[in-house]
């Protein structure tokens, strides 16, 4: 199974794109768990397949890593499906193993990076470059692209040096787009401990684009 995750899903894609399954993600997970049918497990990595990547890329700053990380989701998926509990939603316990997979993922980077110093920040450079084609279409001028550009290299960096703990909220409810509840069901949190979270690391941010201001 472990080198089967990709294939399987490519394997019954096509199938999957003309036959929507109308069950719910619990009730998929139940029938892999008590059949061990590939469709259903396939069904499920269809359904997640481009969310959880982007999220896992934007997480962790890296396609391949990020790769490496979603096979490691669902890998665990199917390790683990046996704990899965179906009183609790299926979306928030896989965002849960994405989440723990993109830390170890970000942990092992920083070890490479602490290695090689004169490594550029992951994923820097094609930051910047989408934020200055998104500036060039508004015809801003070249002094305040620059500027911008500046900006949000710099509360990308401030993003970066966030503890992990804040750093997970971040992308679960800034960028995911999660409501406090899902995020507070992956994370296994209190929902006032992620307001709480969310609110310290925004601020952090914040400080972060008034020194750059401050600095320009």
């Amino acid at each position: 199974m472990e080198a089967t995750v990709v294939d399987l899903f490519y394997q019954h894609g096509r199938q999957i794109r003309s036959k929507e399954l109308p069950v719910t993600d619990e009730q998929l997970l139940l029938e892999y768990r008590q059949t061990g049918d590939r469709e259903s497990f396939a069904q499920l990595v269809y359904r997640y397949e481009r969310e959880l990547f982007a999220y896992l890329r934007h997480y962790i700053g890296d396609r391949e890593l990020a790769q490496d990380a979603f096979q490691g989701t669902f890998l665990q998926v199917h390790l683990k499906c046996d704990t899965f509990d179906p009183t609790r939603r299926f979306k928030a316990w896989l965002y849960a193993i994405a989440t723990r997979q993109a830390i170890d993922a970000r942990r092992r980077q920083r070890q490479h990076e602490a290695v090689s110093l004169d490594s550029p920040p992951v994923g820097l450079d094609d930051q910047v470059a989408q934020i200055m084609e998104l500036l060039e279409s508004s015809e801003p001028t070249p002094d305040a692209r620059l500027q911008e550009a500046e900006r949000v290299v710099a509360v990308r960096k401030a993003l970066e040096t966030l503890p992990e703990h804040l750093y997970s909220v971040v992308q679960l409810v800034y960028f995911q787009g999660m409501s406090y509840r899902d995020a507070a069901a992956v994370l296994d949190l209190p929902v006032g401990t992620v307001k709480s979270r969310l609110s310290l690391a925004v601020g952090k941010l914040a400080d972060a684009w008034a020194r750059q201001d401050a600095g320009g």
